[in-house]
């Protein structure tokens, strides 16, 4: 009679390393389909971008897209959230709470322009949710509390003016956060348009510095006179 032959060894246990390893991957994985997407919805904008291409163009597939974002509507959320992510962090490392209250305008006005130039996707991503209707933004669970920082930061900033004397005009921290918003975004969205029609290049260096002389200037002179 013949011996029954030997079961197979037992598989080795996972190390305990190994699911922080996948988690590191997954997390890598995920960043660098955001980065690819983020170009992709920039460039053609959400009704241009296919789930398709972001894929080949990434080192994963499709269907790992959907695992991660659900559908291509989750995707762009994400993408949205992650921008505004990411300017908001840039915003609170500056640390303006040690200048004078001009000088913290100044910087951030500066930091605002200069951001959004370096990063165009900002402005064309808000471009294609606006024509959304916000759609994807106000159904975000973490967007309602990505810009509370940057509104803190402004309103410390107009009451510090107020208390040493340096503005006398009360403002709203949302307004002058949209009024510096609103021309640095013209600047990147318009900028096409604006040299077609009247032969002026606002992405030179020069367009750009000057820009943030005129704004400065006119936001601490607003401030500085009574209402």
């Amino acid at each position: 009679m013949s011996a029954e032959p030997a079961p197979p060894p037992a598989p080795a246990p996972e190390p305990a390393a190994a699911p922080a390893r996948k988690r590191r991957s997954a997390k890598r994985s995920k960043n660098e389909l955001l980065a690819i997407a983020t170009a992709e919805f920039a460039r053609v904008g959400y009704f241009g971008a296919r789930v398709d291409e972001i894929a080949a163009k990434s080192s994963t597939t499709k269907r790992m897209i959907y695992y991660y974002f659900g559908d291509k509507d989750g995707l762009f959320t994400a993408v949205l959230e992650r921008a505004y992510a990411d300017i908001r962090a840039a915003e609170k490392a500056l640390d303006l709470s040690g200048l004078p209250p001009r000088a913290a305008l100044a910087r951030l006005i500066d930091h605002t322009f200069r951001w959004h130039a370096t990063h165009p996707e900002l402005a064309r991503l808000v471009s294609s949710e606006n024509a959304l209707d916000a759609m994807h933004l106000r159904q975000s669970a973490r967007q309602a509390g990505t810009n509370l920082p940057i509104l803190q930061t402004t309103a410390r900033i107009l009451a510090r003016g107020l208390a040493d004397g340096s503005f006398v005009r009360e403002v709203d921290a949302v307004d002058l956060h949209l009024y510096m918003s609103a021309i640095a975004l013209f600047r990147v969205t318009n900028a096409p348009t604006i040299a077609a029609t009247f032969g002026v290049l606002m992405n030179t260096d020069e367009s750009l510095a000057a820009a943030i002389a005129d704004l400065t200037e006119m936001i601490c002179a607003w401030l500085a006179t009574p209402a």
